[in-house]
């Protein structure tokens, strides 16, 4: 993966909320029964939430599967440790939207050039 679609999709995990809580979500379905239904990580399998996060980031899933929405405050705890799981996430995004960030990024890095006189 390209480093530029690796900083744009770090950048949505961090920023907009909407990437921050479906990947919450989606992270949060990947973890083990077992690890959900403690809301810890037990197994170092590589997938699902760090020991660090596992707590907190459990509680938000479980909070957000309720239907009710995080504070501000748990919002900006989201967005400072979403951005760690974009390997994870990109494993996760269907082949033709990979394709579409891709071009994205291609379009946002091009360089303006401007008319030389």
């Amino acid at each position: 993966m390209k480093d530029d679609v690796r900083n744009y999709i770090k950048q949505q995990l961090g920023t907009n909320s909407q990437w921050a809580l479906r990947a919450l979500v989606k992270i949060y379905e990947n973890q083990t029964a077992d690890e959900q239904a403690v809301g810890q990580t037990t197994e170092d399998n590589g997938i699902g939430f760090s020991g660090v996060d596992s707590t907190i980031l459990s509680s938000f899933a479980v909070q957000v599967n309720n239907g009710r929405n995080l504070s501000i405050k748990q919002m900006n705890i989201l967005f400072k440790r979403m951005p760690r799981y974009h390997k994870q996430i990109v494993g996760l995004i269907r082949a033709d939207k990979l394709s579409e960030i891709e071009k994205k990024c291609v379009v946002i890095s091009r360089p303006t050039v401007g008319k030389m006189q």
